[in-house]
């Protein structure tokens, strides 16, 4: 099967003197983000040779703890949603939303 088209997503990464990131900017050539800046990142990227997860974590050292929480609670819905239409396996999508439910519950997350 041949490549009928190829798309390009960039992330560019500016480091302190210790190598924190203090920005991160990001384009996407199919979703016309050109150089937006960003406070955190998750990357996962499934090696099927290996057969496991190869991630990249990074957030910049002003970004809010507040928000850091509120990231990885939409990201845990996000998943949950991916999930189900990876898999197609309902019940599962449905617990996973549950923990996000207590997840944002514990951490006291505005609705």
């Amino acid at each position: 099967m041949a490549i009928v088209q190829k798309s390009k997503i960039e992330f560019t990464i500016g480091l302190d003197e210790n190598n924190i990131p203090e920005k991160l900017h990001w384009s996407a050539d199919d979703g016309a983000v050109k150089n937006a800046e960003a406070k955190a990142l998750l990357i996962s990227v499934w090696d099927h040779k290996k057969k496991d997860t190869l991630k990249v974590d990074l957030w910049t050292k002003d970004m809010p703890v507040d928000e850091m929480k509120q990231f990885f609670h939409q990201t845990l819905v996000s998943m949950a949603a991916t999930f189900e239409t990876a898999t197609n396996d309902e019940k599962m999508a449905a617990t996973m939303r549950d923990f996000c439910d207590y997840f944002a519950e514990k951490l006291e997350l505005k609705g």
